[in-house]
């Protein structure tokens, strides 16, 4: 009788590769969210609130949208691509500090640890924008886009650009562990300058033209353009699509070259 295992027990590297993807996925969720689906549910919630505060402080104090007629609108728009790319960015760079241990045993890399916690903030980020638009939709707004395929655009390409500042962080940190509170300062500075609270192309010519240097600005604008297609917002499509495309180059090179050298 023959000794070989059947055809079924045998997994393919592919097979195999999947299984180690799915079960950091899962590990990665549990340990953050907790077991239940509870936790999960507040992450997701989280940036829903993030953008329904900004709503209810303008509402208070009857300010008029600074595009457009509808508040809530011109706030999500500009919000959502922005926190997209910030929680990419940011939670990809605290996967290694958090999962480092997993990178002893063979079967899982590096490279393994960053796709699986990129995965994992991508469905937490679009099950949000469905939070986001469900709520618009109960309170009257349109939450459909007069360019669909503009909004689809930008809202791909910050998870690009999460992704890219997310690796180089990665790097960043194994070298300066203090980089996390600076990222976090950072963050904070690049929201404020983003445009998520005002209309960037209002501003002074001269202030304006700097401001735009910031992809993430240029995000929300993008998004924005969407929305409001009669305000003519001019973005530098290829500005933002070769940074992100970079930061995604250099961050893969920085984490295979060096950074998994440094965890060897």
């Amino acid at each position: 009788m023959s000794t070989l295992p059947s055809t079924a027990a045998v997994k393919s590297p592919g097979e195999s590769y999947l299984h180690v993807l799915h079960a950091l996925m899962l590990r990665d969720m549990r340990t953050r969210f907790g077991a239940s689906l509870w936790g999960y549910g507040v992450v997701v919630l989280w940036p829903c609130v993030h953008v329904f505060l900004l709503i209810a402080i303008y509402t208070f104090q009857k300010l008029p949208a600074p595009l457009g007629d509808n508040r809530a609108l011109f706030f999500a728009s500009g919000a959502v691509p922005v926190l997209v790319f910030q929680y990419i960015s940011r939670e990809v760079m605290k996967a290694v500090i958090s999962n480092r241990p997993l990178t002893y045993y063979p079967q899982v890399k590096l490279f393994d640890v960053i796709f699986a916690r990129i995965l994992v903030e991508i469905v937490t980020g679009f099950l949000a924008l469905l939070v986001i638009i469900a709520v618009l939709v109960s309170i009257g707004a349109n939450p459909v886009p007069a360019d669909p395929f503009v909004a689809m655009c930008a809202y791909l390409s910050a998870i690009l650009l999460g992704i890219g500042i997310g690796t180089i962080n990665v790097a960043i940190i194994g070298f300066f562990p203090g980089w996390l509170l600076g990222y976090a300062l950072l963050s904070i500075i690049l929201y404020i300058s983003s445009g998520v609270m005002f209309l960037p192309s209002y501003m002074p010519d001269k202030i304006y033209s700097w401001m735009k240097y910031n992809p993430v600005l240029q995000l929300a604008e993008w998004m924005r353009s969407a929305y409001y297609p009669y305000a003519r917002i001019e973005i530098d499509y290829l500005y933002v699509l070769m940074f992100a495309l970079i930061s995604v180059s250099i961050g893969l090179y920085l984490v295979k070259h060096i950074v998994a050298k440094m965890s060897a």
